[in-house]
């Protein structure tokens, strides 16, 4: 029987909580821009750079979470999920380029120190570390689910110990009278940075190539579905995510002559959700043509028809 396959999320739950992290960090990224002109801080600049990757960030992750709103259409069969996935690839993308600027700069700080006004770094970056605690908060529950929250959740933390770096360091600035703890503090912030970019990074293009979802095991998942007393032989499986947290299956199961192929795919689809929170199942459940005495494997016809397939009730959308 036929199933009307909706791909969509079931519920916006963290638009609210990046509205409020994006007015904060615009705020204060105008703040901190003033700030780092004015007390000549590289690693104040460096922090306010990664403030506007997060005001960038978190502006990409309203727009995909938007548009992936839109159902799917002739063009885009599986609608606009995957542009969360897209959105990470630009966030971290920005990242690494930022690195690279404070990089740069710290080096020519390095042959020419300069004069830093430590007492208003202090002031700045303890209220950056304020608006980066609450924007984290605002963050963490979405963390999990997506990987456009996740980067703009990893941004923000990553600024969060940029402030309070920059806090110890104007305190030892203001202490010891030492220049070079600015641009040093500014290179650590930087190769911090790197490492967790290149996990966002990773986990997106591993969404856009089609992917195993972090955490599947292929071999258990076709060791499952062959478990069944029913089934003869699984081939063709397939599994990928259409987004952060929407894997989904395909697979051609070949059953044993007498089986009911309504109550297989019911069975299996159960099996798949309840063990591997798969929910968007396809299953071609095929004959086994000349039985068991025979030995081979059945000829399978690879037509997907997708009014005969595994999805058991859970609508996606």
């Amino acid at each position: 029987m036929g199933h009307d396959h909706d791909h969509l999320p079931s519920e916006i739950r963290h638009e609210k909580p990046l509205w409020w992290a994006l007015g904060l960090t615009t705020t204060f990224l105008l703040v901190e821009v003033v700030g780092a002109f004015w007390t000549n801080s590289l690693a104040l600049l460096s922090d306010a750079a990664h403030m506007a990757t997060d005001t960038l960030a978190l502006m990409i992750a309203l727009v995909a979470v938007r548009l992936s709103r839109r159902p799917p259409d002739a063009r885009r069969t599986y609608g606009y999920a995957r542009l969360e996935a897209l959105g990470a690839m630009i966030n971290g993308a920005m990242l690494f380029v930022v690195a690279a600027y404070i990089l740069w700069e710290a080096i020519e700080r390095f042959r020419q120190p300069q004069e830093i006004a430590s007492t208003g770094m202090l002031v700045i970056a303890a209220i950056g570390l304020v608006i980066n605690l609450i924007s984290m908060r605002l963050l963490q529950a979405g963390s999990g689910e997506s990987l456009n929250v996740k980067g703009a959740y990893l941004e923000v933390w990553a600024d969060m110990l940029g402030s309070v770096a920059v806090i110890v360091g104007a305190l030892l600035i203001r202490w010891t009278g030492w220049k070079p703890i600015d641009p040093i503090l500014a290179v650590l912030i930087g190769l911090w940075v790197l490492p967790r970019t290149w996990v966002l990074m990773r986990e997106a293009i591993n969404v856009l190539l089609e992917g195993v979802p972090k955490g599947t095991d292929v071999a258990r998942v076709r060791e499952r579905l062959g478990d069944h007393d029913a089934v003869l032989d699984v081939h063709d499986l397939h599994i990928w995510a259409l987004a952060s947290s929407t894997p989904a299956l395909t697979a051609h199961v070949v059953m044993r002559e007498g089986s009911d192929a309504d109550a297989l795919r019911r069975t299996l689809g159960t099996r798949l959700h309840e063990e591997f929170g798969i929910d968007h199942v396809t299953l071609q459940i095929e004959a086994d043509h000349c039985g068991e005495a025979c030995g081979q494997p059945a000829k399978h016809d690879h037509d997907h028809d997708h009014d005969a397939q595994g999805h058991h009730g859970h609508v996606h959308r």
